[in-house]
């Protein structure tokens, strides 16, 4: 056992897993005792919502207005950087991970991180009872997901996680929606709720578990999809994350960053909390319609193939993910790419046009994944939107005319692909694919 396996031994899982955020629940425990009798958690957790949301636009484009919530000014909201987060040049380096392979990273964030949070039974609950009960919208919420991430490592050399920042500001806002969320499930599901098992909802060993999602899994998923990140590249992506972590409140990034040291004992300790749940399975076939919706005809079931292709040969149990979440088999065409490439791979062959292919057809995805969430939420309280310089680079248009344009064509598609399955037969035992 090395300095690191020591770090990380069974115990502290354990008191991790039992741990809230003591200092953020007792403002939010103070905030509802205050307010007027009759207002539900619930009716909070709507309202905080639609604050955060405006605290975020505020942060993305300033008019000098302070953030718009009551809750923010409970807390230390201009609390700057930790003492040992305030390299720049390393907040920069890790930024321009997103920056120069975003579109990969929004396939990413799809077919392997949003999984590996489904795969999780007491994140699942969570995700699927919250989601629906505050915002009736599964999929909104994983387009604030994905917004989150445009706003922590949307551009090159950024002050986001500066006070005042759209990366601080949405860390802060997380921060206090999980802590209302806590609130919320002890007032729906308290009585239901096995805490000895899941311990408290958004419990610390799962927001560990979430910065390394956004990490780890997410150069694991990259290099799958043919790019490697440098020992350089990671070490400064997980210490842009381990800030964001401090930020949030991450009891792991308190005392410091992540390292790459950190990757392994983290990584097989987290391992065990791989489940099957109804909720899980939910969420997937959510997650999967909504991106099948926004794809051009003949390739709606690349992203299931692609759910498939990155967990395959996954470590530490991540392999089971797609079965245990029931995801539908890949298209048969993707499966023999994928073939080709993985015994290229195997053999220590360069696959050569196959890994254009394959990398041309991540990039799709990732592509088609963006433009869906733009078209899908780029107006309401919760507007997803990607910074005018990322979207030129990834060839996106973001008006209006572009939107309903988008629009029209996939209504288009969805008017052909209904006519398709009503003339194919359902295979027996079960619905079409």
């Amino acid at each position: 056992m090395n300095d690191h396996d020591g770090r990380w031994p069974q115990e502290r899982f354990r008191r991790l897993r039992q741990q809230a955020d003591p200092e953020i629940d007792k403002v939010v425990a103070e905030y509802l005792r205050a307010q007027p009798d009759g207002r539900s958690a619930l009716d909070l957790v709507k309202g905080v919502v639609e604050e955060l949301a405006l605290a975020k636009r505020e942060a993305r484009a300033p008019s000098g207005d302070p953030p718009a919530s009551l809750i923010f000014d409970a807390i230390d909201f201009a609390a700057g950087l930790p003492a040992w987060g305030d390299d720049k040049e390393l907040l920069a380096r890790g930024q321009a991970v997103f920056a120069d392979y975003g579109l990969y990273q929004a396939a990413a964030l799809f077919c392997k991180c949003l999984p590996m949070a489904y795969v999780e039974v007491s994140s699942a609950k969570v995700l699927y009872g919250v989601s629906n009960l505050a915002t009736h919208s599964l999929t909104r919420r994983v387009a604030e997901t994905g917004q989150m991430l445009v706003d922590v490592m949307g551009l090159k050399a950024t002050d986001s996680l500066l006070p005042g920042g759209p990366g601080h500001t949405t860390a802060i806002g997380l921060r206090i929606l999980h802590s209302f969320v806590r609130a919320l499930v002890d007032e729906r599901f308290g009585d239901s709720w096995d805490t000895a098992r899941h311990g408290p909802p958004v419990n610390q060993e799962l927001l560990l578990a979430t910065i390394f999602d956004f990490s780890v899994v997410t150069w694991e998923a990259l290099k799958t999809m043919g790019v490697t990140l440098t020992p350089e590249q990671r070490a400064a992506h997980l210490y842009t994350w381990s800030v964001f972590g401090h930020i949030m409140g991450v009891d792991a990034c308190q005392d410091g960053p992540l390292t790459l040291a950190d990757v392994d004992p983290v990584s097989r300790r987290l391992g065990r909390l791989y489940e099957s749940s109804d909720e899980g399975r939910r969420l997937m076939a959510t997650l999967l319609a909504e991106m099948e919706e926004f794809m051009h005809l003949g390739w709606r079931k690349l992203p299931r193939s692609l759910v498939h292709w990155v967990f395959r040969d996954a470590a530490h149990g991540a392999d089971r993910v797609p079965e245990l979440l029931g995801v539908p088999k890949p298209a048969w065409w993707c499966t023999a790419l994928f073939a080709v490439a993985r015994a290229a791979h195997r053999h220590g062959r360069p696959a050569g046009p196959v890994d254009v292919v394959v990398r041309g057809l991540v990039r799709r995805v990732g592509r088609h994944i963006v433009v869906g969430m733009i078209d899908r939420h780029s107006d309401g309280h919760a507007a997803f939107r990607i910074p005018e310089e990322l979207a030129r680079a990834w060839r996106i248009r973001q008006s209006g005319v572009a939107v309903r344009t988008r629009t029209v064509r996939r209504r288009a598609r969805g008017f052909f692909r209904g006519a398709a399955r009503r003339r194919t037969p359902a295979e027996p035992g079960g619905p079409r694919a």
